[in-house]
């Protein structure tokens, strides 16, 4: 049985943070086992810390095996590719670019396994910006590194609660800039990697609603400068022609009431707050980010590195357990791509 479960990444996020101690106590519950073969990506040092720190049990072996196959991990046997630190791990809270610079390659790593067939999927624990910016690695997040890392162009980000699934046309800029970068070719870019995601998961007709960008969706010109008629309702049509169960642009102030009640699987958002706030007032703890249109599925906690209280043994694993979760349930396993390539 446990050969037909897909196989996930799942990397440390910065060593200081709270990253091993959520690791730790996810991969310690049986029922990780029952959805995956999880593999971690990061240092024993600072895993064997977080597993005293815990009193957990677990054992950590090498996850690659003298027949370079992976090993097989259970509650109590913790898999890990070790990637050595260069000097003893940093404290707890302590923001530094050594840290910084291995979670970089700790996720650089994981691509690597990724691409080359070895894992099926990336869950990433949280890493902290500014310390990858100190370790000379300037990106904006983890979607940005992957993207490069991965070669990839066009991407997008969804986030997932337990009753919401949401995906951005625009993230990280600021609302006016959103606004005018918004295109008819993004839309429907978005609205196709959100069909393509969820289909791939197993899900046979995806039902997408897309957002307006104004309230009331406009209101026939009422309001905005005509956003919608230029910028979505093009996109929306295009992908309905091709077969997409799609639909919209809808006022965003009741879409959401609509699809956490069940009306549709995946809301297209135009900005960045018009999607966040609704998955993040349904709780920080289940909520999962997912990145979109690359060639591997990544997940990731939809939380910080929490330098506050690492080290204290008090840090929410709830948050992984759902990324994880979510990995295996949206990648194929190898068994399943194989019978579908033929």
């Amino acid at each position: 049985m446990s050969g037909m479960l897909p196989t996930i990444g799942i990397t440390m996020g910065d060593p200081a943070g709270i990253g091993p101690e959520i690791i730790a106590k996810a991969l310690s519950r049986p029922d990780v086992y029952e959805w995956c073969r999880p593999v971690v990506f990061g240092e024993r040092r600072t895993m064997e810390r977080a597993l005293s720190l815990l009193s957990l049990p677990s054992k950590i072996v090498e996850a690659v095996g003298p027949d370079a196959a992976l090993v097989e991990p259970s509650a109590n046997v913790l898999a890990l590719v070790d990637i050595s630190f260069p000097s003893s791990p940093p404290a707890f809270g302590e923001l530094s670019p050594e840290a910084g610079d291995a979670a970089y390659r700790y996720v650089k790593e994981a691509v690597q396994y990724g691409m080359a067939g070895r894992i099926d999927a990336i869950c990433t624990a949280p890493l902290n910006k500014e310390a990858m910016h100190l370790g000379g690695h300037r990106y904006p997040g983890h979607t940005e590194l992957l993207a490069e890392l991965m070669g990839v162009t066009e991407y997008a980000m969804m986030l997932a609660a337990p009753r919401l699934r949401v995906i951005h046309a625009t993230t990280h800029i600021g609302l006016v800039e959103a606004i005018a970068s918004l295109t008819p070719a993004r839309v429907l870019r978005v609205i196709r990697l959100a069909h393509d995601l969820l289909k791939n998961g197993g899900m046979d007709n995806p039902r997408i609603a897309v957002c307006g960008i104004n309230p009331h969706a406009g209101e026939n010109g009422l309001f905005g400068q005509g956003e919608e008629e230029a910028k979505i309702v093009p996109a929306v049509q295009e992908a309905a022609a091709a077969g997409i169960e799609v639909t919209g642009p809808y006022p965003a102030d009741t879409l959401f009431y609509r699809a956490v009640k069940g009306d549709f699987d995946v809301v297209v958002a135009m900005y960045h707050d018009q999607g966040h706030i609704p998955v993040k007032v349904l709780g920080l703890e289940q909520g999962v980010n997912i990145s979109v249109g690359m060639p591997l599925v990544r997940t990731s906690v939809d939380h910080g590195t929490a330098f506050d209280i690492a080290g204290t043994g008090k840090a929410d694993e709830s948050s992984l357990l759902e990324a994880i979760r979510q990995a295996a349930l949206l990648t194929r396993t190898p068994k399943e791509r194989r019978e579908a390539s033929c």
